[in-house]
């Protein structure tokens, strides 16, 4: 029995000094390709609202009753069109009162003058006082002065008049109409009878930040804020549904200053719009492109961020991989813009990156494209 014992003790001891060979590493198979400097260019978009080039409020000029609206709403109308038509009788009824008025001041003024001529041979034949000859005078020059005054006054019924008709003073698209046939307007009425804009062409606003206007500046050549603007090449306007519109537009404004409120300077792109597609009050995305020569356009799922640096991982000697620090100069959608960092021919990897460290190995899986035209631009 305590052979057994012995026996066994001494088997356990044996196998428990045994050491286990660990298994050899796994080299991860990743994507790699090749980097290749190229023209490229990238986009940036900011919020945009849309305006008519003249977006007017219709207004009544006089008081009065709403005869006819001649427009319906959303309507094309040309400039010059009839619009509004407010009751025009009590306006020419002033008109007519004021005419008599000038006819009768007229009358007064021949009788002043009348007594002017009368009492001027007198005068001179000392019949009659020089003061009878002043005085009436002075009466001409106030019947005078009176026919003037009626004069403006049929003046002021007659423009009254012609603003009891209201028309078109530009060529665009009616608005809303809140007032009805038989309604009471007035000029200072808090809702204008109509909006009118003039989209022809239209007006596209966004603005820029303070970083973002700094790279404006220094992006394009010029001495002034206009001369850099005019060197801005065509932008793009993309639509609330994504879509982009078929026509191209041109920045042609820069505000003259920032807004203390949202630290961001206004500026302006003008869109021909002969089709009429757009509307004031339309909202959208203007599109700014820039070219960028001899970069590298990687994608962004190929990069690795540390402490405020971006790396790329690329293989070395004996398929080792490298972290490079890069330079960003731009970004566009899911991509970066490589300036500095890496080198025509440069192999990187494209993800599984995560797992990577410096200088371990991995097994290449080659494609047959450059990074450049793997990306979906």
């Amino acid at each position: 029995m305590k052979t057994s014992i012995l026996v066994l003790a001494i088997f356990l001891y044996g196998c428990s000094g045994q050491t286990e060979t660990p298994p050899p590493a796994v080299i991860q198979a990743l994507p790699v390709a090749e980097v290749t400097k190229s023209s490229e260019t990238t986009f940036t978009e900011y919020p945009a609202s849309i305006e008519g080039t003249v977006d007017l409020e219709i207004r009544p000029q006089i008081s009065g009753a709403l005869d006819k609206i001649f427009i319906n709403e959303g309507a094309l109308v040309q400039k010059g069109q009839p619009l509004f038509k407010i009751n025009e009788l009590p306006f020419k009824q002033a008109l007519n009162n004021a005419k008599a008025s000038l006819l009768s001041a007229k009358a007064s003024l021949l009788n002043a003058q009348l007594e002017v001529e009368k009492l001027t041979p007198l005068v001179a034949n000392k019949v009659v006082s020089d003061f009878q000859l002043k005085s009436a005078k002075a009466s001409y020059e106030s019947a005078l002065a009176n026919v003037e005054q009626a004069r403006a006054g049929v003046g002021i019924a007659e423009i009254n008049l012609g603003y009891t008709l209201i028309k078109a003073p530009v060529s665009g698209y009616v608005g809303r109409l809140p007032k009805k046939q038989g309604s009471l307007v007035s000029p200072s009425d808090p809702n204008p009878l109509t909006l009118l804009s003039d989209a022809h062409e239209v007006h596209v606003y966004f603005s820029l930040g303070e970083d973002d206007f700094i790279t404006f500046n220094s992006r394009y050549q010029g001495k002034t804020i206009t001369e850099k603007a005019n060197k801005i090449p065509v932008v793009s306007l993309i639509l609330s549904d994504q879509t982009i519109y078929t026509q191209q537009g041109k920045i042609d404004m820069v505000d003259g200053q920032f807004d203390k409120q949202t630290g961001s300077i206004s500026l302006r792109a003008t869109f021909p719009n002969g089709q009429g597609i757009l509307r004031s009050g339309n909202t959208g995305k203007i599109r700014i492109g820039e070219t960028h020569n001899d970069a590298f356009l990687i994608p962004q799922s190929a990069t690795v961020e540390m402490q405020d640096k971006v790396f790329v991982f690329a293989v070395a000697d004996s398929n080792k991989v490298k972290k490079l620090p890069i330079t960003i100069v731009a970004k566009s959608g899911n991509n970066y813009l490589v300036r500095e960092g890496i080198k025509n021919g440069d192999q990187i990897v494209l993800s599984g990156i995560d797992r990577l460290q410096e200088g371990q190995e991995i097994k290449p899986e080659k494609t047959t494209q450059k990074v450049a035209q793997l990306i979906n631009k």
